[in-house]
């Protein structure tokens, strides 16, 4: 049985794993209400004690390529009171109580990168691009980013990650330590599912403590980070390299920045 949390975010049991489905293609762009939607849905997985882990999957070409900053009418898009909207969001992804696998079977992008960053672990094809391509709109990173990736691969790797913005491969991935699992396109749901499972055969409550004691003050931190970022986002907004960077990555091609 599907339960449905708004239009594009759906929750399945497959025996003791959630499996929480992201439909808002071909790129499931971030919105507010996209993302409370799936927090809404984490929520109630953490709620329901038959779920002892989650799956958190997408259709589409992308896992999700991060905000539309094209689009005129989505919150995130249009200004920053849409972005502090959003950390409100990510902050109340990090505070799920339930081990989370994401399924990533093409571009983590931006937000989309912060999105599959929240995952305990990452099962990824080679298909996948993962990047905090901020620089290249003349942003700063957002969404506890600059947080939650040092804590995964390291400060080295992920200030090269964010300094250069670059895109890195499936295989690229699991050698830094972003990806737990690289596995073909067709096998990538069922490994994930896997992993999963393997999770949610043991004893619950120890599974719960032990996460809980391996991210203790996680969201705090997420909190605090997206906090410092947004001001900076507020800033770098207004400048015209901003303008400059939405133009140039909506165009594929490099930015001409000028410095202001």
């Amino acid at each position: 049985m599907k339960t449905q949390f708004g239009d594009h975010v759906s929750v399945a049991l497959n025996g003791n794993v959630a499996v929480v489905t992201l439909n808002r293609g071909p790129h499931n762009f971030v919105s507010v209400d996209f993302m409370r939607d799936l927090a809404d849905a984490c929520d109630a997985v953490d709620a329901n004690p038959d779920a002892r882990a989650i799956v958190l999957q997408s259709e589409g070409k992308s896992f999700s390529a991060g905000a539309d900053f094209s689009s005129s009418t989505d919150a995130v898009a249009s200004g920053m009171a849409g972005i502090n909207a959003l950390y409100v969001e990510a902050v109340r992804l990090y505070s799920v109580a339930t081990p989370i696998v994401a399924a990533v079977q093409g571009a983590a992008i931006g937000a989309g990168l912060g999105l599959a960053l929240v995952a305990d672990f990452r099962v990824v094809s080679p298909e996948a691009r993962f990047s905090a391509n901020f620089v290249k709109l003349g942003f700063h990173p957002g969404f506890g980013i600059t947080y939650a990736l040092p804590r995964i691969v390291g400060e080295q790797k992920a200030a090269l990650l964010m300094l250069t913005g670059r895109r890195v491969k499936g295989d690229e991935a699991l050698a830094m330590g972003l990806a737990d699992e690289l596995v073909p396109a067709e096998d990538l749901r069922a490994a994930a599912l896997r992993l999963a499972a393997e999770i949610a055969e043991n004893a619950p409550l120890a599974v719960v403590e032990t996460r809980k004691t391996l991210r203790e003050g996680l969201a705090a931190a997420i909190k605090a980070r997206t906090d410092i970022e947004h001001t900076k986002q507020s800033v770098l907004r207004a400048t015209e390299d901003f303008q400059e960077g939405v133009r140039s990555v909506a165009e594929r091609r490099p930015g001409n920045f000028v410095g202001r």
